[in-house]
């Protein structure tokens, strides 16, 4: 099958690749993703709040074996991971499109712009990645702009604070309702950002959805029980 020396070169660098690669959610040598860990980060949804009240839609949970998998794809470059990821997350969009298709109202999905400098790091924008791995197509209605800090570390209060002025709209938003992007969720105040901008720009903005969100204390309590117990 592999007849042409060009396939054969590519199939040879492809099986290196596997024999290389380590479970993201285990270490089992051999694999870029195992078995268990596949079905560890099927769509397990959840519901929360942002600080203004914008109802985000998750996928799973921020923990385990998902977070490792998310930190593999954002860090270090395993895109491979993004076609498991995008199926989770493509159940919980295919809930929020049909929902509003019964409203008969056209959903967009626009996902948290990405820096340029995370960007020129990765090659690839991991909101929009995810979006298409779910197999739909991102709206990317908004833009970053300057440079913030990381969130990460920062309590809710800072984080609204970094975000503040964070993003930009494109000139020509259009209708539609709108249904925000992103890969993790914490406080929900990008979203919240996000959203402020395109509502400034006359834009309709009906939701969010995140592949995981960083549990809270009582989550991380009774997912801790739940572990115990089992």
């Amino acid at each position: 099958m592999l007849s042409h020396p060009l396939a054969r070169a590519i199939g040879v660098e492809v099986l290196a690749l596997l024999l290389a690669a380590t479970c993201a959610g285990c270490g089992r040598p051999e694999t870029m993703l195992c078995d268990a860990c596949r079905e560890g980060i099927r769509a397990a949804p959840l519901m929360r709040r942002t600080p203004s009240g914008l109802l985000v839609r998750a996928a799973m949970p921020f923990e385990s074996i998902a977070s490792r998998c998310i930190r593999r794809l954002k860090d270090d470059g395993e895109t491979m991971l993004a076609r498991p990821l995008g199926a989770a997350l493509g159940e919980v969009l295919a809930g929020v499109v049909d929902a509003q298709a019964e409203l008969d109202d056209p959903v967009r999905l626009v996902p948290i712009p990405t820096s340029q400098s995370a960007f020129r790091r990765r090659g690839y924008r991991v909101p929009d990645l995810l979006i298409r791995r779910a197999g739909a197509a991102p709206d990317r209605l908004l833009v970053r702009r300057g440079r913030r800090a990381d969130q990460r570390g920062l309590d809710s209060a800072s984080r609204a604070e970094n975000v503040r002025g964070s993003m930009r709209s494109r000139s020509a938003i259009g209708g539609g309702a709108i249904v925000l992007v992103d890969d993790v969720v914490t406080t929900g105040a990008t979203f919240d950002e996000a959203a402020r901008t395109l509502r400034g720009a006359g834009a309709r903005v009906v939701s969010a959805v995140a592949l995981a969100a960083t549990p809270r204390l009582g989550e991380r309590n009774a997912n801790a029980s739940e572990t115990r117990s089992k």
